[in-house]
C-alpha cells in the first residue's frame, strides 16, 4: 500500500512526469488518483518524510529519489538494501524514459510523460468486467492468449492492451490476419524464406516470427490457419525454433503469442479442421469479448467515444434509436456508423430522423437477393448449402451462448425450425451454452 504526501508547487507550473502505479486498483484505499505527479523531485521510501511512502517490507526507509533535470527525470537509488530497478535491471542512477518500468521492493510503477496512461479497459457489463480484470494477470505472463470473439467486437483492441501492460511492451507488435494469405504465402510470412526457394524469392527475407523477437507475436484469424501449417506453429511454440522457407537451418524465437478468432476453435477441432494439440497449446489464457448487442450497458461510453472523436452530436432520443439496431457488425460498425454520420451531417445536432440514411442497408436488393438465391440453388450442391446454414447457425449460437430464441430471432425463422436444424445438424447446443460471453473495448 502505498501513500501519496501532497507536492505543493509555488511556481505553479505543471507536472511533466508521472508514475502510475502497475496492476493495481485506479485509486488507493484513501481515494489517492493512480497517477502520482513528480514536479521538481519525488522521494520515495518506507520513511514518513517521504513524498511517496510505501508500506512495503523490502523497501528501505529513505529509498530512491526522482528529481527533474535539464535532460529530463532522474532515477537516483540511496543505497537502498534491496536496490531499485529500472526495467528488470538494477540501477544505481539512469534518465527515465516514456513507458520505463520502475521497481522499488514489490511496488511497480511505470513512468509516463502525460497525465495519464491510455485507461485500462474497462466494462459497465459485469460479466464481461470480470473478464477484462484478469487482463493484467494475463500480461504478466509470457503465456499465449486465445481471443475469441465475433468480427468487430475489438480483439486486436485487447491483443494491443494484453501487449502494452507486459513485459515486452517495448518491443514490436507484430499483427498477421491468417484468413488474407494463401498457404504458401503464410509460411514464408510467419517463418521467413532464403533466396530462390520459391519462384519471386529473390532474396532472403524474415518472417513475422523474427520481426516480433521481442515483443508480442498477434496471429488474428487463426481459425483459418491451413491444417497443413498447424503442426508446423505446434513445434514453433514448444521449441522456440522457426525454419525459413528453403532452408534446413533452425532460428531461435523469443516472442510471445497471442491468437484470435471469431470461430469456434473446439468445435472445428472435433470437426477434424483444427488441431487438438495446438488448441490446447494456444489456449491458455482466454478472453471471450461478446458482441455490443450483449453488452449495450457500454453503448453510452463507446458512442460519446466515437463522438469526440469524429466531432458528431447527438440527441438523447437518437441515442436510445440507436439502441434499438441489433449491431451485426458490433463496435466496428458503430465506429463506422460515427464516423458517416460526420460525413452525412457535418456540424449538424443528430435527430432519430436522421438514422435512416446512415444505418447499414443491405447491400443487395430484395429482388436481386432472390435471384442470386436461386441461381446459387441451381448451382451449388446442396452438402455446401446445408454446411453453410450449419456453420451460421453454430456462429449465431455461439455469439448467443446457446439462446435458441434469440438465435431465431436474428436468423428470421421460428424456433421450432431451429430446434429442428439443431437435431439435423447434430449440433451439441450444450457445449455452445458452455462458453463464457463478455465484452470490448
Amino acid at each position: 500500500m502505498m501513500e501519496t504526501q501532497r507536492i505543493v508547487a509555488h511556481n505553479q507550473e505543471p507536472a511533466l512526469g508521472f508514475l502510475i502505479p502497475f496492476g493495481q486498483p485506479k485509486t488507493s484505499d484513501q481515494g489517492e488518483p493512480t497517477a502520482i505527479a513528480l514536479g521538481e523531485f519525488l522521494s520515495i521510501g518506507r520513511d514518513q518524510a517521504s513524498n511517496l511512502k510505501l508500506r512495503d517490507s523490502f523497501v528501505s526507509s529513505r529509498h530512491a529519489r526522482i528529481e527533474r533535470k535539464p535532460n529530463g527525470y532522474v532515477l537516483r537509488d540511496l543505497q537502498s538494501r534491496n536496490g531499485s530497478y529500472l526495467n528488470g535491471s538494477r540501477v544505481t542512477e539512469a534518465i527515465l524514459t516514456q513507458n520505463d518500468r520502475v521497481r522499488f521492493g514489490e511496488s511497480v510503477f511505470v513512468f509516463s510523460e502525460a497525465p495519464t496512461d491510455r485507461p485500462s479497459l474497462c466494462s459497465k457489463n459485469p460479466r464481461w468486467n470480470q473478464q477484462l480484470k484478469r487482463l493484467p494477470a494475463f500480461a504478466a505472463t509470457d503465456f499465449p492468449v486465445l481471443i475469441h470473439g465475433p468480427s468487430g467486437s475489438g480483439k486486436e483492441i485487447l491483443a494491443r492492451e494484453v501487449h502494452s501492460k507486459s513485459e515486452r511492451s517495448k518491443g514490436p507488435f507484430i499483427s498477421i490476419n491468417c484468413s488474407t494469405l494463401s498457404e504458401n504465402l503464410i509460411e514464408s510470412e510467419l517463418f521467413g524464406h532464403v533466396k530462390g526457394s520459391f519462384t519471386g524469392a529473390i532474396h532472403d527475407r524474415k518472417g513475422a516470427f523474427e520481426a516480433a523477437r521481442g515483443g508480442t507475436l498477434f496471429l488474428d484469424e487463426i481459425g483459418d490457419l491451413p491444417l497443413s501449417l498447424q503442426p508446423k506453429l505446434l513445434r514453433v511454440l514448444e521449441n522456440n525454433e522457426i525454419r525459413p522457407v528453403g532452408t534446413d537451418r533452425t532460428v531461435s524465437t523469443d516472442v510471445r503469442i497471442l491468437a484470435a478468432t471469431h470461430k469456434h476453435l473446439a468445435m472445428k477441432v472435433k470437426q477434424g479442421d483444427f488441431r487438438e494439440d495446438l488448441f490446447y497449446r494456444l489456449n491458455v489464457c482466454h478472453l471471450r469479448p461478446p458482441p455490443l448487442a450483449q453488452r449495450l450497458e457500454d453503448f453510452d461510453d463507446l458512442i460519446y467515444q466515437f463522438a469526440k472523436t469524429y466531432r458528431v452530436r447527438f440527441s438523447f432520443q437518437a441515442i436510445a434509436k440507436l439502441k434499438e439496431h441489433s449491431w451485426p457488425g458490433n463496435i466496428r460498425e458503430l465506429k463506422n456508423l460515427v464516423a458517416r454520420i460526420s460525413a452525412y451531417f457535418p456540424g449538424k445536432h443528430i435527430q432519430p430522423e436522421d438514422l435512416p440514411a446512415v444505418l447499414e442497408a443491405p447491400l443487395i436488393e430484395p429482388k436481386e437477393e432472390l435471384a442470386i438465391n436461386q441461381k446459387t440453388s441451381e448451382c451449388t450442391p446442396l452438402s455446401v448449402i446445408k454446411e453453410i446454414e450449419r456453420d451460421m447457425i453454430i456462429r449465431h449460437l455461439i455469439a448467443n451462448h446457446g439462446n435458441q430464441r434469440r438465435t431465431a430471432q436474428e436468423l428470421g425463422m421460428p424456433k421450432s425450425t431451429l430446434h429442428d436444424r439443431i437435431k439435423t445438424y447434430s449440433i451439441n447446443i450444450r457445449a455452445l451454452s458452455d462458453t463464457e460471453g463478455g465484452v470490448t473495448a
